[in-house]
């Protein structure tokens, strides 16, 4: 599949599901004015750019979640992910194998719930590369998930952009939350 064609399934979807949240809101997940934090831990699949570097990722992250009403919130994350670098062959070189990608991402969303526990969220923010003379990212994530009293799992697409490299990664999340 290639990646224009990707990219124009995931816009589809999340199409789909902004059309579904304005037609069909109703859910009572979030309380108002609560305060939760979610600790997560993140699974990450590399594509366009980065996926010439690295195959796989895995980060944590800690998530802030404020209530605005019943079925919407306000959320900060922040963590760490690290991207593993493939071994390529260089020929007269042999193997080789390249620097892993360190990102800390710093970003704010809204998660809007469109049925009990089911809900669409948005996160926009920056992503700082912690290798030598790394960038920083401008990061936007759009993203789908379920969540109970004490779960959150979640699926999404990031892309990082700016300094003329663009890239991306499609990351399965899994936290644990509690009340403050």
């Amino acid at each position: 599949m290639t990646m224009k064609k990707m990219t124009k399934i995931i816009a589809a979807a999340f199409t789909a599901a902004a059309l579904f949240i304005g037609t069909n809101v109703n859910a009572q997940t979030t309380p108002k004015s609560a305060w939760r934090l979610g600790i997560g831990v993140e699974g990450l699949a590399p594509v366009g750019n980065l996926h010439d570097g690295s195959n796989f990722g895995l980060g944590g992250t800690a998530r802030l979640q404020y209530g605005l009403g019943s079925n919407v919130a306000l959320t900060l994350t922040s963590g760490y992910y690290n991207f593993f670098a493939k071994t390529v062959n260089v020929p007269g070189l042999g193997d080789v194998k390249g620097d892993d990608l360190g990102i800390v991402p710093v970003k704010a969303g809204i998660k809007a719930f469109v049925s009990n526990n089911i809900y669409v969220g948005a996160e926009i923010g920056a992503g700082f590369e912690t290798r030598e003379n790394g960038n920083t990212k401008l990061i936007a994530s759009p993203g789908i998930g379920w969540a109970s009293n004490s779960w959150d799992i979640g699926a999404r697409y990031e892309n990082f952009s700016g300094q003329s490299n663009n890239y991306g990664t499609i990351g399965l999340r899994v936290a644990y939350g509690f009340a403050l």
